[in-house]
């Protein structure tokens, strides 16, 4: 025999599941967007990582 009639208790939990579903669609959205934008700017990533990056290197031959 199924239950046909919906209690209190199934409506809220529904709504509260649709809430937080919600919520992270929306923070998938953001790290989506976030990652499009950090790789449409690709050149000018460049992140320490323990060795000399050659922006901030003098150029060769460079007069002090």
């Amino acid at each position: 025999m199924a239950i046909t009639r919906d209690s209190d208790l199934h409506i809220r939990r529904f709504t509260r599941n649709v809430g937080l579903g919600a919520v992270l669609l929306g923070f998938v959205a953001i790290v989506f967007g976030l990652t499009v934008v950090k790789v449409e700017n690709g050149s000018k990533m460049e992140a320490y990582d323990h060795q000399p990056r050659a922006s901030v290197l003098p150029a060769e031959g460079a007069s002090k």
